[in-house]
């Protein structure tokens, strides 16, 4: 019951995001620009096929550079830097449009839970995004099935599942600052400003040392993300990911809790 709740709720919210020019838009953006960086990265100037050739005129020995994950490495921090500037335009109006035409209300009566609720916005939100990664991923399969040797696919595989949970972890906090707003505007500010905090705590902590910078890395999003982008595999890093979520998804439903009470 509450899975299918979830899902119900899912398909709701992304064919409100497919029935809106917003989507598109963002989308088309995304797209746009990181084309634009991909072909920079691949043979711009300073792109990594020029340096090949560069390095191979200099007789310089390349044999222990691994170009696919040279390429894959830059594309998606590219790529990551790309999507933390979306997170608050996909996830302003998760609430806080329902809260300007009074329909929260309605949610907030329903009876379906909190929980199930805040789980199926996070979910549609987060399929929207991988929707929007989706040409990305075949630009790489595309530049890939050059490689020599091929590259193996758990790398990139663990590196675009840290790119998607890294999102979904701030979409799932931004969720509940959309909670608590009627303005779209003001949440897309507020979530922008948690985006900065983490981007300032992953600065901080490259700047430290000892253990206050162990700290910081343990609880940093970014830091955790970087690690399965240079291919590190590690359980600590996924609880991380799933933590944040689980947060953010705790305190959306205790929002609506307390918007339940005032009705009652």
């Amino acid at each position: 019951m509450i899975i299918s709740n979830i899902i119900a709720i899912a398909q709701r919210e992304l064919q409100g995001y497919f029935a809106s020019p917003l989507a598109y838009i963002v989308a088309a953006v995304f797209w746009f620009i990181s084309g634009l960086f991909l072909v920079e990265i691949l043979i711009g100037e300073q792109g990594i096929i020029q340096q090949i050739a560069l390095s191979e005129r200099m007789g310089m020995d390349l044999g222990s550079v691994d170009v696919a994950a040279e390429f894959l490495s830059s594309f998606l921090a590219i790529l990551a830097t790309l999507s933390l500037l979306i997170v608050p335009i996909l996830s302003m109006g998760l609430y806080a449009e329902e809260n300007k035409r009074g329909t929260l209300e309605l949610l907030a009566t329903s009876p379906i839970t909190n929980w199930a609720v805040a789980s199926g916005k996070l979910l549609a939100v987060v399929l929207l995004f991988s929707f929007m990664i989706l040409p990305a991923v075949i630009y790489e399969v595309i530049v890939f099935s050059t490689a020599d040797p091929p590259m193996t696919t758990a790398i990139p595989f663990f590196a675009h599942l840290g790119l998607i949970l890294l999102v979904a972890s701030l979409l799932s906090l931004g969720m509940f600052i959309s909670s608590l707003t009627n303005s779209t505007i003001l949440a897309a500010i507020l979530n922008f400003g948690v985006i900065l905090s983490f981007w300032l705590l992953e600065l901080i902590g490259n700047n430290l040392g000892g253990g206050a910078r162990e700290i910081i890395q343990h609880i940093s999003l970014i830091e955790s993300y970087n690690n399965l982008l240079r291919g590190t595999v590690s359980l600590s890093d996924f609880i991380l990911f799933f933590s944040y979520i689980f947060l953010g998804l705790f305190l959306t439903a205790q929002s609506i809790h307390s918007l339940r009470l005032n009705r009652q």
